[in-house]
């Protein structure tokens, strides 16, 4: 094979578990496929039940295994050299593979045949193949820790082969579950947060507060470049940023400190609440974590909680922070985030903040001032920016 793979075999993930969806879960998975390969326009695609095919023309194998291996649904991919359904034609690509060794090695040969018409059944392709290279090369079998290995799926039409089974990203399929508002700072658990909720099938656009001249452009740009980060894996994404400011000096000047942290996320909540159901979001997101700050006890949680009515999802809600930030590591937004850049959340940064907040305290807070035509101030100063992902160099709309 080396220089002869003709095609990408897709294998799906726990898409085999959703029964009558499956049709819509396969269509998605090749909508994103080919979202995130649109810089290869000469790519041709067949969906099948259980695989997508994806015929290569002259593309670089280097390349698109990094932009597959980010698209969520896929179970595991492979480069293969597509052959006709016959043993002797099967015979002769192995061998061409084997042969294509600089030195012995030994190998094992696995044979999938889902055609049952086939002559011979897998063990009997296997031993016929291994015959054929044993006879004409210095290889040797080891079907326990080989070399290499080939891989063989018998079709009725066509047969694949191939000598590696690359994982794929597992989950579903971006956007298949609806869509969420992600409420995106520019810390390290909002970003994980949005990498996990993509994995199972949700399509994540953000909202980020922010409090010019209080916080500045390059918090603002921090925030986007960790959406440019994550987006790689559903193609682009929606932040809006919300002007905070007037809304949150008066937190503090009404409020007080203790509480000052609970008003401000419940304000923040309901201005999500609102742009969410303008648009089609069917939930708020947060990278919240039980007991990780004062606004994310269970008391705190509760108390922000009442003043929306729309679900509200917490991807990260059991993970201690050394998980987080391994995750986080590992889809490459940690160093990003930890970039000195304050956000609304931190510049006023309350000494003694309530831990255990009570509902009628904050109702009684909040009638201090007139947050409704503040919260509207808000929604009036909404800028959406579109983001992509730098690995396809494109910037900024």
């Amino acid at each position: 094979m080396g220089n002869k793979y003709d095609t990408i075999l897709i294998r799906y993930g726990e898409l085999s578990t959703k029964g009558k969806n499956r049709k819509d879960f396969i269509k998605r998975l090749e909508l994103n496929l080919k979202n995130a390969l649109r810089n290869y326009p000469n790519l041709t695609y067949q969906r099948t039940f259980d695989r997508i095919y994806i015929k290569l023309t002259d593309e670089n194998p280097d390349e698109l295994k990094e932009i597959i291996s980010k698209v969520f649904g896929i179970s595991s991919f492979s480069f293969t050299e597509k052959v006709k359904s016959d043993l002797d034609v099967i015979k002769e690509a192995c061998l061409n593979y084997a042969k294509s060794m600089n030195e012995p090695k030994t190998f094992k040969v696995i044979t999938r045949r889902h055609d049952k018409s086939f002559p011979l059944n897998s063990d009997g392709i296997n031993r016929a193949v291994a015959s054929d290279i044993l006879k004409n090369t210095n290889h040797k079998v080891d079907v326990h820790h080989p070399d290499f290995s080939i891989q063989i799926e018998v079709r009725e039409e066509d047969t694949y082969i191939t000598s590696e089974k690359i994982p794929g990203a597992g989950g579903y399929p971006t956007g298949i579950n609806g869509k969420v508002l992600l409420l995106l700072s520019g810390g390290i658990d909002s970003p994980v947060a949005a990498y996990e909720l993509m994995k199972r099938g949700l399509e994540v656009e953000a909202i980020h507060y922010a409090s010019p001249p209080y916080t500045s452009e390059n918090a603002k740009q921090k925030v986007l470049d960790l959406a440019s980060l994550i987006s790689v894996y559903q193609g682009s994404m929606r932040v809006n940023v919300v002007n905070f400011t007037d809304l949150q000096l008066e937190i503090y000047k009404a409020v007080g400190d203790s509480y000052a942290i609970t008003i401000m996320r419940r304000m923040m909540f309901r201005i999500a609440e609102r742009y969410a159901k303008a648009h089609n979001c069917l939930a708020i997101a947060t990278g919240e974590s039980i007991g990780q700050v004062a606004s994310q006890t269970l008391e705190s949680m509760s108390v922000i909680n009442e003043v929306i009515n729309i679900p509200v999802i917490r991807p990260l809600v059991c993970m201690d922070k050394l998980e987080i930030i391994n995750l986080a590591k590992k889809i490459n937004t940690y160093e990003l985030s930890i970039l000195p850049f304050e956000d609304c959340c931190t510049i006023f940064d309350p000494k003694n903040p309530v831990t255990k907040p009570k509902s009628d305290k904050c109702y009684e807070l909040e009638e201090r001032f007139d947050y409704e035509s503040l919260i509207e101030q808000c929604m009036q100063n909404i800028d959406n920016i579109v983001v992509y992902s730098k690995e396809k160099k494109e910037s900024f709309l």
